[in-house]
């Protein structure tokens, strides 16, 4: 999938170590139910074995490569598809952009192009995402692209000693 800044495309055995350091970041844990890290031969495993047949495994994960004129290419993030249900044609979306390539629109197209991908490609009927309800940059960014808030899960995730609600948004296809 390519867009006027980014391409998104199937991970590739150069990006185990960047897919490693982001899998460990322990800030970032709480928002995948994340509790142990990730050994980098997991990590390895994931990406040699992926064969990216979303139909099979039911999620898809796509790195985010920024076309730059000064360095050519730059991976800046990666993008999910999880909990993908073709029977009633929906599917969660994650995104992760690098604390370096933050705030540059990285993750704006790309969340499109994947949107986009979902709708034409996939058929789906609606795509979902599930956020912090502190994660005010998130919900910005999914506001923006269409999805509209459709509920929440109260007291759902506990972090730092403090219960805290999770957010539903979804974006349903023709809307």
């Amino acid at each position: 999938m390519i867009g006027p800044n980014l391409l998104l495309r199937a991970p590739e055995p150069a990006d185990i170590d960047t897919l490693f350091r982001w899998e460990n970041d322990t800030r970032m844990w709480h928002m995948s139910n994340t509790l142990a890290p990730f050994s980098r031969f997991a990590i390895e495993q994931f990406v040699l074995n992926t064969d990216n047949d979303i139909y099979a495994s039911k999620q898809l994960r796509l790195m985010v490569d920024w076309h730059t004129s000064e360095s050519g290419i730059l991976t800046v993030g990666s993008i999910d598809l999880f909990d993908f249900e073709p029977f009633h044609k929906r599917a969660g979306i994650g995104i992760l952009i690098d604390e370096t390539s933050r705030h540059k629109g990285f993750a704006s197209e790309a969340l499109g192009l994947l949107v986009g991908y979902c709708f034409h490609t996939l058929n789906l009927h609606q795509v979902y995402c599930n956020i912090e309800q502190s994660n005010e940059e998130s919900i910005r960014l999914f506001s923006r692209a269409g999805f509209t808030l459709c509920g929440s899960k109260k007291e759902w995730l506990f972090r730092d000693g403090v219960w805290t609600d999770e957010l539903i948004f979804q974006l349903i296809n023709g809307k």
